[in-house]
């Protein structure tokens, strides 16, 4: 009788032991695909940086591959703007659609609504561009009475918007659904209406993760490049300076002119664009995670400060 418990025992510790090294490989194998894009993208992106010039690289306006000049500042500061607006539209919108599923929305209609939010990221993003380019920019084209306006920035935000709220609506809508329901109760019994109730205890509540959502939301942006390439104009002559004005991002440019690259060097610069873009994507990130982290810490500090005054304030008390 005390074989079958002692057998029992052996098989959930091999399961569990299992497990653990099964966990390990999925975590190695993330940590080192990671790893081995950067040391790639090092190995390609350096030689041609190094054989143009940095500074040039970087800060110059002019691309012209007949004429030897590779100045990308033009695709850095377009990445910038539309990523930027598509961030604050997308972010807006996906945070206000998770509260709203979460704490709104009644619930014969939330599991419609959930899944039509789904079907948001089951597009292809292929599909989006059309879209932009069938739809959008001939609504633009009437809104500024211009022939050539239409394309750059303000399409390109709106399409991005569009892509990135799915992954900002299911994550921010997770982390509301995590804050334990004592919190809104709380802030009702105490007078707060069902918005203040939500806004003010709830969401601030659930900031972490709908940080996490905007944080990725902000990397899909950033790498989209086929619903773009069809809106953004691509021009690479053009400084952005206007919402609709035909421009190009560091993607477009890739996509572009890699399969038609006209010389050893020209395919270089073409690859250390990619490297900029994928340093420009980390940096963005730890960044972002970074002011965060400090953020909470802060407040943290402003919270024991309190704490320990309250604490001295009683010892002489007593």
């Amino acid at each position: 009788m005390a074989v079958q418990p002692m057998r029992r025992e052996k098989l959930r510790a091999v399961k569990e032991r299992a497990a653990g090294i099964g966990f390990l490989c999925a975590a190695a194998f993330s940590v080192a695909a990671v790893f081995l894009i950067i040391v790639f993208m090092l190995i390609q992106g350096v030689p041609g940086i190094a054989e143009y010039g940095l500074f040039k690289f970087l800060f110059g306006k002019d691309w012209r591959p007949d004429l030897g000049s590779y100045g990308i500042l033009n695709f850095i500061v377009g990445t910038v703007y539309v990523t930027a607006a598509a961030t604050v539209l997308g972010g807006a919108a996906g945070i206000l659609t998770a509260v709203f599923l979460g704490k709104f929305c009644p619930k014969f209609i939330r599991p419609l609504f959930g899944q039509l939010v789904n079907l948001l990221a089951a597009i292809p993003s292929i599909v989006y561009g059309l879209f932009g380019l069938v739809v959008l920019v001939p609504m633009i084209q009437k809104a500024t009475r211009y022939r050539t306006a239409g394309v750059g920035i303000l399409p390109s935000a709106l399409i991005l918007a569009l892509m990135i709220m799915p992954i900002i609506v299911g994550i921010s809508k997770n982390a509301v659904d995590a804050v334990p329901e004592s919190y809104y109760e709380g802030a009702a019994a105490l007078g707060a209406s069902r918005a203040q109730a939500v806004f003010k205890v709830v969401v601030p509540a659930a900031k972490s993760g709908i940080f996490s959502s905007v944080v990725l939301g902000v990397g899909r942006a950033l790498g989209e490049t086929m619903a773009v390439i069809m809106v953004v104009g691509n021009n690479a002559a053009n400084f952005p300076a206007q919402l609709v004005q035909p421009i190009r991002t560091l993607t477009t440019n890739i996509v572009l002119e890699f399969g038609e690259a006209g010389g050893e060097l020209h395919r270089n610069m073409l690859l250390s664009t990619g490297l900029v873009l994928l340093f420009f994507i980390l940096a963005v990130n730890l960044s972002i995670t970074l002011a965060a982290q400090m953020r909470e810490r802060r407040r943290a500090e402003k919270g024991k400060k309190p704490a320990v005054a309250a604490e001295k304030g009683g010892r002489a008390d007593a």
